[in-house]
């Protein structure tokens, strides 16, 4: 079956990270988010994946090739201008006919989900849909397309992004869509059109078989920093919510090849450790923490509930706390930093 990732946007929520990676590529547990979307696909059955980029679509397109490494069928459509998440699916649709012979997925290329996409096909073909949405109950729903369903799971209303206070429900658009193919000649060519804010209002205004699916599973939007940060958490509290490429070696622990680990060094758990890290003479790498491939903590240096991006090397005697380090970046040491953001200002490679 087939699937389009959405993957052109900016990522401006997720500045700095984003100034040098495009957002579907920030690594979540030293994997990009979309990778663990591509799992997910293949997973239930969607292993012909297309994937619209813009913003660096580079580092997409040559990370994933073809997808042949992760069981998929890959193709990449690179935007010159911006048309919006309905739009990029139109210009795929008139540049390949891709999608046009059977339902097919969309899914944002920052959606960290372990949702069972083959109960909610069978819930969209049950209902006949054009096109089904899933959903999810949220406290505060103002970020969000917001949604209210009849009895039967019919949409009939949908309000996006409401001011606070207003929302008239709180369940809300995950960005996980099913549509018929019928559902491309309902978006006007050449102009920017979106999901939310465009096809879903003009498709319950004209009556069509629009319905939500809600479900219970995990879904973030890892759309922000703060989101970015607890998504790591939410593995440590559950280790069965995404797929990790390092092998576990004790309880709250795991750690790929190559490490080489003083044995002074002091190692708390949870955490991930990637492969080939040097970790020096009285390090501590405290729970809560995940370092990439390749990272060097080095003597009396501290990692507390921080990430390490892959290469990253923080220097003796210094201390990061609830940190985010990126790509190649060298923290200096004798320095304390405390909610910080610290990432290169050359571009990304991984």
């Amino acid at each position: 079956m087939k699937a389009l990732i959405l993957s052109a946007g900016v990522g401006s929520r997720l500045d700095p990270l984003t100034r040098n990676v495009p957002k579907p590529m920030v690594p979540v547990l030293n994997q990009p988010v979309m990778e663990h979307i591509v799992h997910l696909l293949v997973k239930h059955g969607f292993n012909e994946i297309y994937s619209n980029t813009h913003y660096l679509g580079e580092q997409i397109e040559n990370y994933f090739h073809d997808g042949g490494s992760l069981g998929a069928q890959m193709h990449f459509h690179r935007e010159d201008e911006l048309k919006g998440t309905a739009g990029g699916l139109k210009n795929i649709q008139e540049s390949t006919q891709f999608f046009s012979d059977d339902t097919f997925l969309v899914i944002g290329g920052d959606d960290l989900t372990n949702i069972d996409l083959t109960a909610m096909l069978k819930y969209h073909r049950s209902k006949e849909a054009l096109a089904t949405i899933a959903l999810t109950t949220v406290t505060d729903p103002s970020h969000f397309g917001v949604v209210v369903l009849e009895e039967g799971g019919r949409i009939s209303r949908f309000v996006e992004k409401p001011a606070p206070g207003t929302a008239p429900s709180n369940q809300v658009n995950t960005g996980v869509y099913l549509f018929e193919p019928q559902i491309l000649d309902l978006i006007p060519s050449g102009k920017f059109y979106d999901f939310g804010k465009d096809l879903f209002p003009f498709l319950l205004a004209q009556k069509e078989a629009f319905y939500g699916y809600t479900i219970h599973d995990y879904w973030r939007d890892v759309g922000n920093l703060g989101e970015y940060r607890e998504a790591h958490q939410d593995f440590f509290a559950n280790n069965e919510l995404f797929h990790i490429n390092v092998p576990k070696i004790a309880e709250g622990r795991w750690q790929g090849e190559g490490c080489n680990i003083h044995k002074t060094a002091i190692i708390e758990t949870p955490c991930v450790i990637g492969p080939r890290c040097e970790i020096g003479p009285n390090a501590k790498i405290c729970g809560g923490s995940v370092l990439g491939e390749s990272c060097t903590v080095s003597e009396n240096a501290v990692v507390s509930n921080s990430i390490l991006w892959a290469r990253s090397h923080v220097e003796n005697n210094t201390h990061l706390e609830r940190c985010v380090v990126g790509f190649d970046c060298r923290v200096y040491s004798d320095a304390a930093i405390f909610d910080g953001t610290i990432v290169s200002p050359h571009p990304a490679k991984q």
